[in-house]
């Protein structure tokens, strides 16, 4: 068991890690789609990377609905496993939509031995969510 500074520190170790091992400006918030945003996350139990609609509902929907009619291109050319839910709770109780790869392996964030496996799901599939991104912007954001 970590102390919550314990974990505080082994999160900013892997983050930092995370930085120098792949050293790449991430799209992340600035998608200029209001609204929209790429996530990592990884905690004690899993990882994954995510493209998040958390704007008002009218606008989310607006949007959602393009990324759906996206959904055969994203899968089979870019990501396979991507997961669409529409109706997405945060931790913190707030509703999204969401759009999400999971890593199938069993992964700590404190657990160092599992880090390089994180990293590069993380690159290697965020570079793919990015590469469509870019490619259907245009679509996405009308």
């Amino acid at each position: 068991m970590f102390s919550k500074e314990e974990s505080r520190l082994l999160r900013q170790e892997f983050w930092t890690s995370f930085g120098k091992s792949f050293p790449r400006k991430w799209l992340l918030y600035n998608t200029k789609i209001k609204g929209l945003s790429f996530k990592f996350y990884f905690d004690t139990k899993s990882a994954l990377i995510a493209l998040d609609l958390e704007d008002d509902l009218e606008n989310r929907i607006n949007c959602w609905e393009k990324l759906v009619a996206l959904k055969s291109i994203l899968r089979n050319d870019y990501l396979s496993g991507a997961l669409y839910e529409e109706t997405y709770f945060l931790e913190n109780g707030k509703e999204i939509s969401r759009i999400y790869l999971p890593l199938e392996s069993k992964v700590s964030i404190h657990n160092k031995n599992t880090w390089q496996e994180v990293m590069e799901f993380f690159n290697l599939n965020m570079i793919l969510f990015e590469a469509f991104f870019e490619e259907y912007r245009d679509i996405i954001k009308s």
